[in-house]
């Protein structure tokens, strides 16, 4: 049975366990978070804001997720996601900022619907790991931080 924690079931279907702002923030990886300013740079003031908690925590949640018109629009449908709305995809989805997010987006959204919140999860936290030496990776890794490995998990 897989540990569910609800704060990390992104309504959008990026699931916030592989994110990889959210194994930064865990970590206390500085290193990581420094890389990842050049990523969301666009997005945020500095190192202090590459910190989260999970989309939906009550906590430290990252900017770009706080401000998110997929997570308003779930809330005022009164439904818990985008696998549960029949307009999927849509125009948020169409028009999502960040290609890798909307390439998962594509492919976890049907995922989850058709094997449920449990199964789902299992699958993505399996998903991401090397397949070379099983190392953690996190979404949108190119490379393997540990064996340097070329990857495309997503």
């Amino acid at each position: 049975m897989v540990d569910i924690k609800a704060e990390l079931l992104a309504p959008c279907g990026l699931y916030c366990g592989v994110c990889a702002v959210y194994i930064a923030h865990r970590d206390e990886n500085t290193k990581f978070k420094k890389a990842l300013t050049k990523v969301y740079k666009s997005f945020i003031k500095g190192i202090e804001d590459i910190k989260c908690t999970g989309c939906l925590s009550d906590r430290e949640v990252f900017p770009v997720c706080r401000r998110c018109s997929i997570k308003e629009c779930v809330n005022e449908k009164n439904i818990n996601g985008c696998f549960e709305c029949d307009e999927f995809p849509c125009k948020y989805i169409e028009n999502f900022p960040l290609q890798v997010g909307k390439k998962v987006i594509m492919r976890a959204i049907p995922q989850w619907r058709e094997l449920g919140t449990e199964k789902w999860v299992k699958m993505e936290e399996e998903r991401y790991h090397c397949p070379e030496c099983e190392n953690t990776l996190f979404r949108g890794a190119k490379r393997c931080n540990q064996c340097g490995r070329a990857v495309d998990v997503d």
